[in-house]
C-alpha cells in the first residue's frame, strides 16, 4: 500500500514537473522573473509594455524635439500625425488598431502631437469631416455653420510600423517566438524618417504550442 502511495505522489510530482516546464514564459532578460504570459503569442501586456517603450523612445528623439520646437515658433501648435499602414506578419489575428491606438492616446497627452482622423492610410478614419463638407449649397443648412474650402489641415508626419514573428526549435524540443514591433515616424514633406524604434518579445515554451 505505501509503495503504491510512493509511487502515485513521484508519478504525480513528475507530471507536475513536466506541466510546469512547458509552460509559455519570457526569455528576455527584462521580463524575467517579473510575470508569465498565459500565451506564445501576443498579449495585452506586451501591447502595453512595448507601446510605452516606444512611445518613449519617440518623445526622446532629439530630431523630432528640434521638429516640434520649429513648429511651435512658427504656428504655436504641436505637430500633426497622421496613420498610415501597419503591417502584421505573424500568425495571430492581431487587431493592430488596439496597439495604434494606445500610441497615439500617450502621444497626445505628450502636448507635442496631435492626431488627424481626416488622413489615413485607405482612406480617412473619421469619414464625417467629409460627408459633412457636402453639405456646401444645402439649403436646409446654415451655410456659416458648414466647413469652408481649405480649412482641413495636412500631417507634418506620418507613423507607420510592422510586428514580424519569427519562430525557432530549441534543442530541448521547445520552440521560441520571436515578436518584432517595428514603427517609423516619416516627415511627409521630405519623405525622410526622422524616428525608427523597435520592440523586441522573446517567448518560449513547448514545442506542440501554437503561437496565436
Amino acid at each position: 500500500m505505501k509503495k503504491s502511495a510512493i509511487f502515485l505522489i513521484a508519478t504525480s510530482l513528475i507530471i507536475f514537473s513536466g506541466c510546469a516546464t512547458t509552460q509559455p514564459h519570457y526569455i528576455d532578460k527584462e521580463k524575467l522573473g517579473t510575470s508569465t504570459p498565459v500565451t506564445l503569442g501576443l498579449d495585452y501586456e506586451d501591447f502595453e509594455r512595448s507601446s510605452l517603450k516606444l512611445v518613449n523612445s519617440m518623445l526622446r528623439s532629439p530630431y523630432l524635439d528640434r521638429m516640434y520646437q520649429t513648429k511651435m515658433q512658427k504656428d504655436g501648435k504641436p505637430l500633426i500625425l497622421m496613420i498610415s499602414d501597419f503591417i502584421n506578419d505573424t500568425t495571430q489575428r492581431i487587431d493592430i488598431d488596439q496597439l495604434v491606438k494606445k500610441i497615439r492616446i500617450a502621444l497626445l497627452n505628450s502636448g507635442k502631437f496631435i492626431v488627424t482622423t481626416a488622413l489615413r492610410a485607405g482612406g480617412p478614419e473619421d469619414k464625417a469631416t467629409y460627408e459633412l463638407r457636402k453639405l456646401r449649397g444645402n439649403e436646409e443648412f446654415d451655410q456659416r455653420t458648414v466647413a469652408k474650402k481649405g480649412t482641413i489641415v495636412s500631417a507634418d508626419l506620418s507613423l507607420s510600423g510592422k510586428i514580424i514573428q519569427r519562430v525557432s526549435k530549441l534543442p530541448n524540443g521547445k520552440q521560441r517566438v520571436d515578436y518584432y514591433i517595428q514603427m517609423s515616424a516619416t516627415d511627409v514633406t521630405s519623405g525622410l524618417a526622422f524616428w525608427e524604434g523597435e520592440e523586441v518579445i522573446s517567448k518560449a515554451g513547448s514545442g506542440k504550442s501554437a503561437p496565436w
